[in-house]
């Protein structure tokens, strides 16, 4: 696991700056705090900063083949470099480490650019091929590792942090309008874009070839879900077990200590599951909670369930408000902002576990493969709402709902919240109505909450980005459309983001089986009615685990892994809201109207509506921009006390 960067000159000559690349070096150095290199090469300058897990005494970066003609630096782990290490000994290539990221080197050299097509892993890479002048950059299937770029007329940058390229004083911070729009859309800024004109995510399954100054951007993979397996589900039931348990077997390859995060939830439960049958000695997990008034988000219960039935070595922490003097510090760490909570609980977890292990496990990506968002519900909810009268539909119950109460921290409340969601869009098409349950601001806020001057109209339905791949997926059953823009867009640049920041923020590793791609590429040629069947979501992930978990884990209500923020931000936090989005804050900032933001606020307080997620999405926002703009220091935030609650 590392940080990687680098930069290459795209018309001939050009300085190679080193004191740019050692201050990129710098400031991503959490990412690998335990060494770093350099390559300096014509017209092409590659480092890293590394936390070393596999072969920790030999595993130096750049790395290179034999002659010095081939030069790689990678950010990640590749889990079949031992397969890829035997075939590629047997034709020929002498290996002189036992590191993952030589595999690259010489496959490389016997595959040339479809190199990428052979690994499994999580990875974003860069290769320099010195005879041929050419830079690949790519990244993995599922977006599991970051990479930025900057194009320029006369050069290209990359980093695996965002934060790395703008070491370039030359690099404007202009926030890039269209970025913002979408941010308030959905709560993170969609790949390819950043909020910063003029920086880029390079897609997940995509790569960079850039060779004699010319650059091509080329898709090596993608997953469909219009061919389906004709299996029974007895069959199913069996391959999905089989390659879960060899998927979580693969992923613990470390030669340093590693355990797993453990929420209580189906998909963390069955990585610990899986883990404990592959393990001889006790696994370790870490659980967060709450108490209190904000107990309705505690789920360590249910992780004790699992830590208990498994013996694990069982960490656990309890959170309290005073988390939110840490929100600068991890604003920085994203890179750009998230309106999720769930970065606040992911970054808590990740510095409890880094004191006892360097690499942790998640159950990140569950919900996307197998089915367990509510939104999947839609369309059997749709039959059921249909039987309604058509004034009872359209008229009565959508009012009725926005009249009562609604909070994510009351079950009825949730439940009223959820319901008036759906009422507001079960007319709808498929894309109309998926965007409306993940759609952050709607378009009619945003386009009061927007100056026009900054571009905001607010006439569209929906992000830009959900639309194109909807496009993409069109033909497909509705079930499997969602799931695939889930996958492309929320997984990727939102869950999968914020686990990496998050977690390399405390210099730990966070692998996440259930995207392996293999596994990914199953599910997708599962039938749709073995993900989720009448009102049961992970209807085949169940049954796949009835045999390992129990049941009143496999059958709890499903809970997010989030933080209680919206109770927080009408009591404990009211004084954060304020100083954030206090009118002449907002005013001066200049891209809301404060008025609108007053009447988000006034909402919450009263809990006429629930406007956690607008309220996180505006606050996170301007932190980024006292940080990132304005150039305040983090550094300044205190740490974030909690209390250890356990440890068996």
């Amino acid at each position: 696991m590392c940080g990687i960067f680098g930069l290459i000159n795209l018309k001939p000559g050009g300085e190679l700056p080193r004191s740019l690349m050692e201050r990129m070096g710098r400031v991503i150095a959490h990412r690998g705090p335990d060494d770093d290199g350099f390559y300096y090469g014509r017209g092409v300058a590659l480092g890293m900063r590394r936390l070393s897990i596999i072969d920790v005494a030999g595993g130096h970066q750049p790395m290179s083949n034999e002659d010095g003609s081939v030069w790689v630096v990678l950010n990640g782990e590749i889990y079949n470099f031992q397969q890829l290490r035997e075939r590629l000994e047997k034709a020929g290539h002498n290996f002189r480490t036992k590191s993952d990221t030589e595999a690259i080197v010489h496959l490389y050299e016997q595959e040339g650019a479809d190199f990428v097509k052979y690994l499994r892993g999580m990875f974003g890479v860069a290769i320099w091929d010195v005879s041929r002048e050419r830079l690949i950059v790519a990244r993995d299937r599922l977006g599991e590792k970051p990479m930025y770029i900057r194009r320029e007329p006369h050069r290209l940058i990359f980093a695996s942090e965002l934060k790395a390229i703008l070491e370039d004083e030359n690099v404007p911070r202009r926030v890039d309008m269209s970025a913002l729009k979408e941010y308030l859309a959905l709560g993170y800024v969609p790949a390819p874009a950043t909020i910063f004109e003029g920086i880029e995510k390079l897609l997940p399954g995509h790569m960079l070839i850039i060779e004699k100054g010319q650059i091509r951007d080329e898709e090596y993979w993608d997953v469909r879900f219009d061919q389906t397996d004709n299996c029974s589900q007895a069959e199913w039931i069996e391959r999905v077990r089989a390659k879960l348990l060899e998927t979580v077997r693969a992923q613990m390859i470390s030669d340093v200590p590693l355990g797993a995060f453990l929420s209580g939830g189906v998909d963390s439960s069955a990585i610990v599951a899986a883990m404990a049958r592959a393990s001889d000695r006790p696994v370790k997990t870490y659980s967060i909670g709450f108490e209190g008034e904000d107990s309705f988000y505690n789920e360590l219960p249910y992780a004790r369930i699992i830590a208990d039935k498994f013996r694990t070595d069982h960490h656990e922490i309890i959170v309290r408000p005073q988390v939110a003097e840490l929100l600068p510090k991890l604003v920085w760490h994203l890179d750009e902002p998230i309106a999720d909570s769930a970065f606040v609980t992911t970054y808590l977890v990740s510095r409890m576990a880094r004191e006892s292990v360097t690499v942790i496990l998640s159950g990140v990506g569950g919900d996307e493969l197998f089915g367990g968002y509510r939104r999947y519900l839609g369309d059997e909810l749709g039959r059921y709402y249909r039987w309604l009268p058509g004034p009872v539909r359209n008229k009565w119950l959508p009012g009725l709902l926005s009249r009562l109460p609604q909070d994510r921290h009351s079950s009825w409340k949730n439940n009223i919240r959820y319901a008036s969601a759906f009422a507001k869009t079960a007319g709808l098409d498929i894309a109309e109505r998926y965007s409306s349950y993940v759609t952050a601001f709607a378009p009619e806020v945003r386009a009061r909450l927007l100056r026009q001057t900054n571009g905001g109209n607010g006439s569209d339905a929906a992000s830009d980005v959900l639309l194109s791949y909807f496009e993409k997926a069109r033909g497909w059953d509705s079930l499997h459309q969602i799931i695939y823009v889930d996958l492309k867009t929320s997984l990727a640049d939102d869950l999968l983001a914020l686990t990496d920041r998050m977690s390399m923020a405390s210099s730990l590793e966070c692998r996440a089986p259930l995207v392996d791609y293999e596994l990914v590429e199953m599910t997708a040629r599962m039938p749709a009615n073995l993900k989720v069947r009448g009102l049961t979501m992970k209807y085949l992930l169940k049954k796949v685990l009835e045999p390992l978990v129990p049941r009143e884990i496999l059958h709890r209500k499903k809970r997010g892994f989030g933080a209680p923020m919206g109770a927080w931000l009408r009591r404990d936090l009211e004084s954060l809201v304020g100083d954030t989005l206090g009118e002449s804050q907002v005013r001066r900032r200049g891209f809301f109207d404060p008025a609108v933001v007053n009447e988000i606020i006034a909402a919450h307080r009263s809990q006429t509506s629930d406007h956690t997620d607008h309220l996180l999405a505006l606050i996170n926002l301007e932190l980024w921009c006292r940080i990132y703009l304005d150039g305040n220091d983090w550094r300044s935030a205190p740490e974030a006390p909690v209390t250890a609650a356990r440890t068996t």
